[in-house]
């Protein structure tokens, strides 16, 4: 199920950066993002569906981050304060939603693993600096969240 989850993040990451990266940069294609958002994810979840349980992780994902995107990118401005949102590389601004939307809407997985999959996609599709500028951001924002436990601090700080 883990690995099954972890695919399900790639395939959501993929599709939501496709989805973006022609709307950025091919004319014209700004005005049906809905339909092609849905389009793209057809696509590559039947790309990947032998090697899935199911699609209602990636669903929930790829929906939930564009239902609440702005909600989003509003948590992203003041946890990257020297970066603003249009200079956020854009594979780092995808999993970095991705990460928040697991974090604090979804809230179905615990923090750790929410912030640890994002850095795994990061070093996986990221630049060299991603992994760290990832896991700063959304550490960041954990401990000015809701769901921040302080006692998850004190055990990590007991292994080292």
């Amino acid at each position: 199920m883990a690995s099954n989850r972890h695919l399900s993040r790639i395939i959501a990451f993929q599709t939501l950066y496709e989805q973006e990266f022609v709307a950025k940069k091919v004319p014209g294609h700004e005005t049906d993002k809905q339909d092609r958002l849905a389009d793209i994810l057809d696509r590559n979840y039947q790309e990947f569906s032998k090697a899935l349980e199911g699609r209602e992780f990636i669903d929930q994902l790829v929906w939930g981050i564009k239902e609440n995107g702005d909600k989003i990118d509003a948590i992203i401005v003041p946890a990257a304060p020297e970066w603003p949102i249009e200079q956020i590389a854009l594979i780092d601004l995808i999993i970095l939603r991705l990460g928040i939307f697991e974090l604090l809407f979804a809230k179905e997985v615990p923090p750790k693993v929410a912030i640890n999959e994002a850095v795994e996609l990061a070093k996986a599709f990221g630049g060299p600096n991603s992994s760290k500028f990832v896991n700063g951001v959304l550490g960041t924002v954990y401990r000015a969240s809701d769901v921040y436990n302080p006692e998850d601090d004190k055990k990590r700080d007991n292994k080292k």
